[in-house]
């Protein structure tokens, strides 16, 4: 759990690391896959009344695919996190939370879900010259053509039936 006692700091700033299991209750319908633990680390300092400032990392590793070609692999996340946690409703900041008034518990597990959402990269490609794979026969160009004859492009198809199949006459 991510939950930090705030009376410990009024005292002063405080440290935050944790590892989240990769089949913790708060990472469930994310639709990520994650092959190790996330790590989050961070300090969390007050900054005003009833105002809190997180400024942290969430680090990972996810199993994917290739957007073009679907050959299987892994991506690191790793990003650095910044979030205020206010009692004030009405935040308009994508990076404000709103807490509970006068609670004395402060839950960062929304937030690290959330912004690993957001961390986490929607499409992967295996290289930047990925070729994919062939719409007809599905084979991974990147091993080589497919036997495929290319279709025409159905744009031409009315220049096409006024070509005659003798040599170019003027008209």
């Amino acid at each position: 759990m991510l939950l930090v006692d705030l009376r410990a700091v009024a005292t002063g700033p405080f440290e935050t690391k944790a590892e989240i299991a990769i089949d913790d209750p708060i990472l469930e319908g994310l639709e990520l896959a994650l092959q190790e633990p996330l790590r989050v680390e961070g300090r969390l300092t007050s900054s005003g009344p009833s105002q809190y400032y997180w400024q942290g990392s969430l680090a990972t590793r996810l199993a994917s695919a290739c957007r073009r070609c679907l050959e299987p692999m892994t991506v690191d996340v790793d990003a650095s996190v910044s979030a205020l946690f206010t009692e004030e409703e009405g935040a308009d900041d994508a990076s404000t939370y709103v807490i509970q008034r006068d609670g004395t518990e402060l839950d960062l597990g929304p937030m690290v879900r959330e912004e690993l959402a957001l961390a986490a990269p929607k499409y992967v490609t295996c290289r930047d010259s990925c070729k994919g794979l062939c719409a007809h026969c599905g084979k991974d160009l990147n091993q080589g053509p497919c036997s495929c004859e290319p279709e025409p492009d159905p744009r031409w198809a009315v220049l096409r039936a006024l070509r005659t199949d003798g040599p170019d006459t003027e008209r």
